[in-house]
């Protein structure tokens, strides 16, 4: 059974969306503050976890960043709705994606389930006989088959969604991706999305693979340089 942690500080919100995730066949833990969730995250066995902003003790944008440093499970933030800070601060610390308050239930389920498949997507699969290849950009290289990424011959530890994004670039290197695009093949939107949570999970992954790397394309999209 797939296992949540939500953390959360309103008894009320905390309680009905447990309980509605639950119906949809997920094991949810639940933390009120933010170190305690911090805690339970820590414990690990969570395949995703969902984190409001708002939150006593450490609030979510810092739990999410202490998060990152040592862990890259899916995390999905509750923002208030159009507080565009909040949600920007969110991306940046390290969240997937994120929802708006108050949560919308087939909205939230719709999001989990995308995170989670691009997580699936993101995990090396059996061996099947086939060797996946080897993809070259400069001092990047990506490795299909185990998915294991480098830089100058360092290994890089990517989220699911960066490592995913990655690998969208590499399929088509040297090729305008608009934002719409990435938000249908990435992040599995079947509607007009966000585009900031692409400039964002693209910065983190520039920082990671190269500022020189992805390249903007001013009023398209990104693409992946190869030289």
């Amino acid at each position: 059974m797939t296992s949540l942690l939500l953390v959360e500080d309103d008894a009320v919100i905390r309680t009905s969306v447990s309980l509605a995730l639950e119906r949809y066949g997920y094991h949810v833990t639940t933390a009120d503050d933010g170190l305690s969730g911090l805690e339970a995250a820590q414990t690990g066995g969570h395949d995703l976890l969902l984190l409001d902003v708002m939150l006593p003790s450490l609030d979510g944008i810092s739990l999410c960043r202490k998060i990152r440093e040592t862990s890259q499970v899916p995390i999905l933030m509750m923002s208030a709705r159009g507080d565009g800070l909040d949600v920007v601060a969110g991306l940046e610390g390290g969240a997937d994606d994120y929802v708006v308050k108050p949560v919308d239930l087939p909205v939230l389920v719709a999001r989990i389930r995308s995170l989670l498949r691009r997580t699936t997507i993101a995990q090396p699969q059996p061996e099947t006989g086939q060797v996946g290849a080897t993809l070259a950009f400069g001092e990047l290289s990506v490795d299909t088959g185990s998915l294991e990424v480098r830089r100058a011959g360092q290994r890089l530890e990517l989220s699911p969604t960066e490592l995913r994004l990655l690998l969208e670039f590499a399929a088509h290197p040297g090729i305008v991706l608009e934002r719409a695009t990435l938000l249908r093949t990435v992040w599995d939107y079947g509607w007009d999305g966000d585009s900031r949570v692409v400039d964002l999970c693209v910065q983190r992954l520039r920082k990671k693979v190269g500022a020189e790397r992805i390249e903007t394309v001013r009023g398209f999209g990104y693409r992946l340089n190869t030289t």
